[in-house]
């Protein structure tokens, strides 16, 4: 699996524009130079995009608002003709586009083709799925789509352990799914998509660690990587949260309640670096702002994405994060955007 891992990230490197370079120069000092003076300074355009395909989904995840089927913000799939203009505008500069945001992506039979267009014009791209579609025909969709990177989500080895957390969901389904898809890569003579289980590591399954890697290495897939859970209700403990702290986000303090490992530091260098478009075009900071509370522009046929990239209110939303970053809810369950590269 070392192999593959290495390959992947020489993938991203050799897609790498000497535009990406100054770009990326031009986002950090910015960033430096907004923490260092508490004023929203922003440079460049966004290295990288999360743009949502769909906000469906065909599970019912416990801590999801896409499986609670409890958005605020309507349901809906990406057209392509609208992805067609985002594209255009932003493709000189832009490093890579990360397919997914809430909702299943392979619900929406448009995404190859976008997928295509991205890879087609150098940007490296990645998705991910719960790998209930993984049939034989979007198999091949997918690994002709150009697409980089598709992590999996496997989050048991056993079904009465997955389905506690993927709720509706067949591990059978999955493992078959993943199978059939290395197997094409292998008929088509094709090294991407670089494949990953994503493992989200919760009390029910936190026992399944060592199986999953096994499971892995039998399938062939590239790498295995175990994430922590996101939960809304952690104060006074959840019973998602696992044993060993190592994979868990909050840790127990001396008064009994739980609170968030790191400190909410008041910067976070995703504001500067990207952001999230949804499915109808709405501009959101990051993937935390999973119901788009925060708009902070949509695009339509008279708004394009600089203007809400350069405009006040994503000026204001920026300062907002340097002066105080916990009056935000997005961010107090946040631990990716607590270190300064995220």
């Amino acid at each position: 699996m070392v192999t593959g891992v290495w390959y992947d990230r020489w993938m991203m490197l050799r897609l790498a524009r000497p535009l990406h370079l100054w770009q990326l120069l031009l986002l950090r000092l910015s960033f430096y130079a907004s923490r260092m003076s508490k004023k929203a300074i922003h440079w460049g355009m966004p290295l990288h995009i999360s743009v949502e395909p769909t906000t469906s989904c065909n599970l019912r995840c416990p801590e999801c608002p896409s499986g609670l089927r409890a958005f605020s913000r309507p349901t809906g799939m990406l057209e392509p003709t609208f992805f067609e203009g985002l594209l255009n505008e932003l493709k000189p500069g832009l490093a890579s586009i990360n397919f997914y945001f809430q909702g299943e992506p392979y619900l929406n039979r448009e995404l190859h083709g976008m997928v295509r267009k991205a890879a087609d014009a150098g940007i490296y791209t990645a998705t991910s799925t719960n790998g209930h579609y993984l049939d034989s025909e979007n198999c091949e969709r997918v690994v002709q789509s150009g697409l980089h990177r598709l992590i999996v989500s496997i989050d048991g080895t056993s079904q009465d352990t997955y389905e506690q957390y993927r709720i509706g969901g067949k591990l059978e389904k999955v493992i078959e799914g993943t199978r059939l898809l290395i197997d094409t890569k292998r008929r088509l003579k094709s090294r991407t998509p670089h494949v990953i289980f994503q493992f989200l590591v919760v009390k029910p399954n936190e026992h399944q660690i060592p199986e999953v890697l096994e499971l892995a290495g039998e399938l062939g897939v590239d790498e295995v990587r175990f994430k922590t859970a996101q939960v809304y209700d952690f104060e006074y403990g959840n019973p998602l949260i696992p044993e060993n702290e190592k994979y868990a986000r909050y840790r127990k303090g001396a008064d009994g309640r739980w609170v968030l490992k790191n400190k909410l530091e008041n910067h976070c260098w995703r504001m500067w670096q990207g952001c999230v478009v949804t499915w109808d075009g709405s501009i959101v900071p990051c993937c935390f702002d999973k119901d788009a509370q925060h708009r902070l522009g949509k695009m339509d046929a008279q708004t394009r994405f600089r203007q809400i990239w350069r405009s006040p209110e994503y000026r204001a939303f920026r300062a907002g994060i340097l002066e105080d970053r916990s009056q935000f809810e997005i961010c107090k369950n946040c631990t990716e955007g607590t270190k300064a590269f995220g």
